[in-house]
């Protein structure tokens, strides 16, 4: 069977969403729009409009809660691709927004370009592990105002063809990018049957929602696109401390988005994500590579599937600023119980340093980390080897060996051996023959490989002369408000 790890008991689920319903309804959420405090009035929330406060009727929140799909493919731009939601799969995601690269060349910790952006892009998109995009590092040195940002958004979904998760920093920013989802997909019923394209969503912690982000999201309501909601509470700063108490300060922010969701157009597809953390004690500071990340994302996807929700599961940190030991140890960690317990998406590969810097070998490491826990989810699987043990014990005899058997044949071939793709597992004289070879070499040497080697896949010609258009056209506006994508 799959292996399948759990570290809250159903008493404790439970609590965390009576807990959750009690935060809702006696403190509420600040929302800072207008225009969603009027949606969650009209669907039967209590408004405090002087405060901007809203507090959540139990009532609101199943009825919430029961509009959400519990199923529903994410799609891109390669033929054939799906990510389906709720369905037993998982893939990976890499974190986000790094403003400082590590060098492959150098070995050095540099500000990042739009060059370590495109090389990036390429890279995520020639790894089959890595199913979902978000901007892994800042790409530098991009004017303000829509046309750059329209071209950026082209130039993304150019260089990556599977799935686009990001946010839009405005309405303003939200019309041209729903404008340009319909030239790349050919329609706006397209983008609504394929879901291309999800939101991020961030509610502040504790218990907030601005006003130009909650617009931004709202902007695309009928559009049919999934929103993964994602407030990132950390313990003892921004979420009171204790592991459980940080997980009902995430799962109340959650439900309270589902609730202005929902309102604003009921059966909105939505992923239950969100970012759990505890600061580093020390120095106030977020703690990535503390193993209470591992913790904390395993309860993300418990308390995610105790609603039937797709889940995004984070903790994957390192606080490692350069690729080695300690970033591959902690990575490992915070993987291991989030991935056995088995999320839609899980975050992380490749970033270093609290998610500060990207290095491609540390994704190249990552996406083995990720086959390994993917390894341990499949656990002992029965009807694998020799259809008759017994028998084959026989035929062997006592000291004798499997080798040459078909069955082992077949289980090698059929999965059963994890076989790594990196990291040296043969004998120590080859080894030393071998010059000593180091996986952080090997890895780079895979990432630069793949860059160098892997094509994207064109536009078509129409599509390109249309993106040109739109491109001008916006370039032409006047700048939108926003910080663009993420």
């Amino acid at each position: 069977m799959a292996t399948l790890l759990r570290v809250l008991t159903d008493g404790q689920v439970g609590d965390v969403h009576e807990q959750s319903l009690a935060v809702l309804a006696r403190t509420g959420m600040r929302v800072d729009s207008a225009q969603a405090r009027g949606i969650l009035r009209a669907a039967g929330a209590e408004v405090d409009e002087p405060e901007r406060r809203v507090r959540f009727p139990r009532a609101l929140v199943e009825a919430s809660l029961a509009a959400a799909p519990r199923s529903f493919s994410l799609g891109g731009r390669r033929p054939g691709f799906s990510l389906p939601m709720n369905a037993g799969e998982c893939t990976l995601i890499p974190d986000g927004e790094a403003t400082m690269v590590y060098d492959p060349v150098t070995g050095v910790r540099r500000a990042s370009t739009r060059e370590d952006w495109i090389a990036a892009t390429r890279l995520v998109d020639s790894l089959d592990e890595v199913g979902a995009y978000w901007q892994m590092v800042t790409a530098g040195g991009m004017d303000p105002g829509p046309g750059p940002l329209v071209a950026h958004w082209a130039a993304t979904f150019e260089l990556f063809s599977k799935h686009v998760q990001d946010a839009p920093g405005s309405a303003a920013e939200a019309a041209w990018l729903l404008e340009l989802l319909a030239v790349v997909f050919g329609s706006r019923e397209a983008v609504r049957r394929d879901h291309p394209y999800s939101v991020l969503y961030c509610p502040v912690s504790p218990l907030a929602m601005e006003a130009e982000h909650t617009d931004a999201c709202l902007a695309t309501a009928g559009w049919d696109i999934p929103i993964a909601i994602m407030p990132m509470p950390m313990m003892g700063s921004s979420a009171p401390t204790g592991l459980q108490s940080t997980v009902v300060t995430g799962n109340a922010e959650v439900l309270g988005t589902i609730c202005l969701v929902q309102a604003a157009a009921p059966g909105t597809p939505v992923i239950y994500a969100p970012a759990l953390a505890a600061m580093e004690p020390r120095t106030g500071r977020w703690g990535g590579g503390s193993p209470e990340h591992a913790l904390l994302g395993a309860a993300t996807t418990e308390m995610g599937r105790s609603y039937g929700l797709p889940v995004t599961a984070s903790n994957g940190g390192t606080d490692a600023f350069v690729p080695g030991i300690q970033a591959a140890a902690e990575r490992t960690l915070n993987w291991l119980l989030p991935a056995l317990s088995w999320p839609d998406i899980l975050i992380g590969p490749g970033s270093l340093g609290g998610a500060s810097t990207l290095c491609l070998e540390q994704m190249v490491i990552d996406v083995e980390v990720y086959r390994a826990c993917r390894q341990l989810r499949a656990g002992i699987r029965p009807g694998i080897g020799e259809a008759d043990v017994v028998a084959a014990v026989d035929e062997v005899g006592t000291a004798g060996d499997f080798l040459a058997r078909e069955a082992t044949r077949d289980a090698v071939r059929g999965g059963e051996f994890f076989l790594p793709g990196l990291g040296w597992h043969g004998a120590f004289d080859r080894f030393e023959a071998a010059g000593r070879p180091d996986i952080l070499d090997q890895a780079r040497e895979v990432a630069l490989a793949a860059i160098a080697g892997h094509q994207p896949i064109p536009f078509p010609d129409e599509v390109a002369t249309e993106l040109a258009r739109l491109e001008r056209r916006a370039r032409a506006a006047t700048p939108a408000s926003g910080n663009g994508m993420r």
